[in-house]
């Protein structure tokens, strides 16, 4: 007789599942589980439920631990990069300046109209601009009421440790915040500066086009 197939869903080669990795990013990110949940259009049941699995596979007691944790999810182009920590540090120019609204739809209105900034793509309550090169980027109701500064960066995880090493202290671990249609993976990492004011190092590595969602 044929064995018989186990039933639920087969295992993932990688640590997480993608739902929770998608929930992992966020929390690194520094969301809270309903501003996660209203942007993955989820459940908050669901929310908890992946956070908790994502500490139990980890062996991590809370979210603090979950924010610094530096995993690289498996299908990321950055997993199959390698780092190098014989460059000199570099902070790049500024990549995007960030500030927060009161009526992004109202914003997004203003910035392109009267001040006539390219539109690039807006998602939720997110709009973003072009503004020659540095992108602006607006939030309704979410992050620090002051502007935040994103320096580029070529090698993120290089450009953490380079950084940590220096004294700098980081709120949360690298961690990819999107990844665009063509595969381009946006990556980014928060700090403090000498006044506990918040800054950030990005990086964007490409990649192959994005797999179908998966749960």
């Amino acid at each position: 007789m044929a064995s018989q197939r186990p039933r639920g869903r087969p295992p993932h080669a990688d640590v997480l599942t993608p739902a929770e990795w998608r929930v992992v990013e966020a929390v690194r990110h520094g969301m809270t589980y309903p501003t996660i949940a209203r942007r993955q259009g989820v459940s908050l049941d669901a929310v908890k439920y992946h956070v908790a699995n994502a500490l139990q596979k980890l062996g991590f007691a809370s979210r603090a631990e979950l924010a610094r944790w530096d995993g690289v999810r498996r299908d990321s182009r950055l997993a199959k990069t390698e780092t190098h920590m014989n460059q000199a540090l570099t902070l790049g120019p500024v990549g995007q300046i960030a500030r927060g609204v009161k009526d992004v739809a109202a914003a997004r209105r203003w910035y392109s109209e009267v001040l006539g900034l390219p539109h690039l793509y807006s998602f939720g309550n997110l709009a973003f601009f072009d503004c020659g090169g540095v992108r602006l980027f607006l939030s309704e109701g979410e992050g620090p009421s002051e502007s935040v500064l994103y320096f580029r960066v070529g090698d993120i995880r290089a450009a953490n440790k380079a950084l940590a090493a220096r004294g700098v202290e980081f709120i949360n671990a690298p961690h990819m915040i999107h990844r665009h249609d063509d595969g381009t993976e946006e990556w980014m990492a928060f700090f403090k500066d000498n006044e506990d004011r918040v800054l950030a190092i990005m990086s964007q590595v490409a990649g192959s086009p994005a797999p179908a969602r998966e749960v």
